[in-house]
């Protein structure tokens, strides 16, 4: 499987050294390779892992003594989060005073307040999607879920995009999205009175959640 691109592009720009530089020091290497491996397992559910993930990178980052690269990893759990509806997020918000506007602006857009947001001031494909209120012609599979965590917490989601949403988390195998996701269309399946829906969508999460162990 392709490895997950990570939503924001600013974190590329802080974590990356070109290819005309010295090589870049461990820190980074070990940051980048912690946030991946976080994002994979959190996609994947497994939570613990996803954790452990996460405190090595962020103790990579807070040793440069930088407010901005410890919000941006924080941005990063932000971001895969939102993907599966989880919008909780106490690691940026006391960072938030000293990160950069577009950190707090891709902040904003992640937690659905988008009333007086600068796009301009969002990685490109996001600002696309503040503009039409569709997931849109968005690539990258992480960034479509996160455009549609984002458009649902701001109350613009349109049942296509879930659909899509749906159908991104279940052909990268993401499982933890897929079932966030599958809740969504059930809980509007059941809202519209479509118990035929309603019913196909709640054999989906068992699959999903039984891990397509046949009955006894």
């Amino acid at each position: 499987m392709t490895k997950p691109l990570i939503a924001c592009a600013v974190l590329a720009a802080l974590l990356s050294a070109c290819a005309n530089r010295p090589q870049a020091p461990a820190w980074q290497q070990d940051a980048r390779g912690a946030l991946d491996g976080f994002t994979d397992d959190w996609l994947r559910g497994d939570t613990g892992a996803a954790e452990a993930e996460f405190a090595r990178a962020r103790r990579e980052t807070a040793g440069t003594g930088r407010f901005d690269l410890v919000a941006q990893a924080e941005l990063v759990r932000c971001g895969v989060q939102a993907a599966s509806l989880v919008y909780e997020c106490p690691g940026f918000a006391a960072l938030a005073a000293d990160a950069t506007p577009a950190q707090r602006a891709y902040a904003a857009y992640l937690d659905g307040r988008w009333q007086g947001l600068d796009a301009a001031l969002l990685p490109e494909q996001h600002r696309a999607v503040v503009a039409s209120g569709r997931i849109g012609a968005t690539a990258d599979p992480l960034a479509r879920l996160v455009a549609a965590g984002a458009l649902l917490k701001a109350g613009r989601i349109v049942p296509d995009d879930i659909g899509s949403a749906v159908e991104t988390a279940s052909g990268q195998g993401w499982r933890r999205p897929l079932l966030a996701w599958l809740g969504v269309q059930e809980r509007r399946a059941l809202a519209a009175g479509d118990a035929g829906a309603a019913g196909r969508i709640r054999r989906r999460i068992a699959l999903v959640t039984d891990g397509g162990q046949a009955a006894p």
